[in-house]
């Protein structure tokens, strides 16, 4: 057997890992590797015109870093320590935000104790390469079946916040889902991925016409220069890395999730921008109208959006702005939100977060100011709801828990996934969130019928400590986990994946979590 030959032509006193490349991905996929800020680790980022992208062979990558460079990676590759190292490098309030949930944590808990009750059923001497993690929804191909859960204020977390988690998304082919609650204004990422070699966001000019508003259109009024002039940006927020060494995909994509404000005006401006800035699908979320009670940031005072933070999308919304100046202005003193954020920040979460749920038909509201786009619905756990979902006329529904942050008690989100997929999986594309830890959890949602799943906490935690890296990073080996789990289960396409690989087992014992 031929060894490896360093480059002065000498042989490498290390294992054979070429070898172990070619076992893992195509040889004839064209790949590159970007050196990381930290000069820590590597990401494997393939070439836009490469037909499969060898996530696996990022298992590979870490090996081989560590073997000749004494590398390690960002953050630890174990799921069940990745929650304490975050604890450690991230602000106690940023921390218990991310990690916390409703109550007690039962639902928090139960969502991965929901996981450990499915065993997978492994089968042998089946081909396996090469691998295709793709999945089609809503008539487009998706390079995995992750997809980056909208996770808010993400700035307490991190001063790379949704540009560096953005970015992370886009090197790896990952669609990023923007947070209505975000700190960075939506245009601010765009032009953050298109200076990294992301696409240009199409302008008002050659976006398609947006759908009429129920009153007057506020998207004649939406000012293209709210993320370029400094007055619509919003208060000041620490300042974002580059994390210039990524190489994003020529077409990242994007989908919009929406806190869905009481006011049909704001929530017009906000999704006519949604729509210019080249979101692809539109996620409005059910379960949080209001918040719920959270111990951890109770027992701090910590609520962000309370002091300006996370609220970046209204702060430099034209039509918010201007109803925000309308209401507050006395004389010739015109109201600003600069000089109320106090002000601003409970005129905002009145409309985002008002206590009044919207009713089903209201949905038809939002298809006209949507368009034929795809709308997603997030929070349904209960069969009566998909249906209703379904007879609405929307295209699909992510079933979710909110991670246990919402209601206390509330029942698993994997223990609703099958019946849900038999009830409307032929109408309506199914989706799932809340407890996804690992590459098997992944596979075990899909086998129970969810076309993608969103993953939120993990990536979360890298971020806080890693920032850009970290959030790459935990993607990366997340996908590798995947990638290298469905060769181990016998499968080599998404599609083949069902429930006879599963088995349902109750062991007293087996409670262990990994939040």
């Amino acid at each position: 057997m031929n060894r490896p030959r360093s480059s002065n032509g000498d042989e490498a006193d290390r294992p054979n890992l070429n070898n172990l490349n070619a076992n893992i991905r195509d040889e004839k996929t064209p790949r590159s590797t970007a050196p990381t800020n930290n000069d820590n680790t590597t990401t494997t980022v393939v070439a836009s015109n490469s037909n499969k992208i060898p996530y696996g062979q990022y298992q590979i990558d870490i090996y081989f870093q560590a073997l000749t460079a004494g590398k390690k990676p960002v953050t630890t590759t174990d799921p069940n320590k990745l929650e304490q190292q975050a604890r450690e490098a991230m602000s106690p309030q940023g921390f218990n935000y991310v990690f916390g949930g409703a109550g007690e944590q039962a639902t928090m808990h139960a969502n991965r104790l929901a996981f450990r009750q499915w065993k997978v059923i492994p089968r042998m001497l089946r081909d396996t390469l090469p691998r295709n993690l793709s999945v089609k929804l809503f008539g487009k191909t998706y390079d995995s079946p992750i997809l980056m859960a909208p996770i808010g204020v993400q700035s307490a977390y991190h001063p790379d916040a949704e540009t560096g988690v953005a970015k992370a998304c886009a090197a790896l082919n990952v669609p990023f889902i923007y947070s209505t609650a975000s700190s960075t204004p939506l245009e601010e990422i765009v032009a953050a991925l298109e200076d990294t070699g992301g696409p240009s966001p199409p302008s008002p000019e050659t976006e398609e016409p947006a759908p009429p508003a129920p009153t007057d259109d506020p998207a004649t009024t939406i000012s293209a220069s709210a993320s370029a002039e400094g007055k619509d940006r919003g208060p000041a927020r620490p300042p974002t890395s580059s994390a210039s060494t990524l190489v994003p995909d020529p077409k990242p994509s994007r989908w919009f999730q929406l806190y869905w404000p009481v006011d049909d005006d704001i929530t017009a401006s906000l999704l006519s921008r949604a729509r210019v800035a080249g979101c692809e699908v539109l996620v409005v979320t059910l379960d949080t109208f209001t918040m719920a009670w959270r111990p951890l940031d109770l027992d701090t005072g910590f609520l962000p959006f309370a002091v300006g933070e996370g609220n970046a999308l209204g702060f430099s919304d034209s039509v918010f702005r201007q109803k925000f100046s309308d209401k507050f202005s006395t004389g010739e003193n015109e109201a600003q939100v600069e000089d109320n954020i106090i002000g601003a920040s409970r005129y905002w979460v009145g409309e985002v977060f008002s206590g009044h749920a919207h009713k089903w038909e209201d949905l038809a509201t939002l298809r006209k100011l949507w368009g034929d786009r795809p709308i997603v619905l997030k929070g349904v756990l209960s069969v009566e709801d998909a249906v209703l979902a379904a007879r609405s006329g929307v295209d699909g529904i992510i079933v979710s828990n909110h991670g246990g942050r919402q209601l206390d008690g509330a029942v698993p989100s994997l223990e609703m996934l099958p019946e849900i997929v038999d009830a409307v999986g032929d109408r309506l594309t199914v989706m799932f969130d809340s407890g996804i830890r690992t590459g098997v959890d992944v596979l075990k949602a899909l086998a129970l019928g969810a076309k993608a799943v969103l993953v939120g906490r993990p990536v979360i935690y890298g971020l806080g400590i890693a920032g850009t890296e970290g959030a790459k990073h935990v993607l990366a080996s997340l996908l590798a986990d995947v990638d290298q789990s469905m060769g181990l289960l016998g499968v080599q396409t998404v599609g083949e994946l069902n429930r006879s690989m599963l088995r349902k087992i109750s062991y007293g014992g087996d409670v262990k979590t990994s939040l």
